[in-house]
C-alpha cells in the first residue's frame, strides 16, 4: 500500500484557509481512495503515523478517521487498525 501524506512542507493542509484542518485531512485521504491510490482493503498508517506525516495533532486525525467512516470510505477493526472499506 502506498500512503501518500505530503511532506511537511509540501503538506496539502492548510491551516489559514476557511475550513476545519481535520476537514482538509480527510478530503485529502478521500481524494487519494477515490484516485486508487489508496486501494481498497488497504490499511492505513496508525493516527499517530498519520498526524505525523500531516503535521497536525493526534485529535486532528481522529477526528478527520471519523468523519472518512461516517462518510463510509473507512472502517476501523479494534487491535486491527483502520482500513478503506472493500
Amino acid at each position: 500500500m502506498t500512503f501518500m501524506a505530503a511532506e511537511p512542507h509540501t503538506s496539502p493542509i492548510d491551516p489559514t484557509k476557511a475550513a476545519y484542518v481535520y476537514m482538509q485531512v480527510a478530503d485529502h485521504i478521500a481524494a487519494q481512495i477515490e484516485a486508487g491510490t489508496l486501494k481498497r482493503g488497504a490499511r492505513l498508517p496508525g493516527e499517530r503515523d498519520l498526524a505525523e506525516q500531516y503535521g497536525v495533532a493526534i485529535g486532528t486525525t481522529r477526528r478527520a478517521i471519523q468523519e472518512l467512516r461516517e462518510r463510509g470510505l473507512l472502517v476501523t477493526l479494534p487491535a486491527k487498525g483502520t482500513f478503506v472499506v472493500e
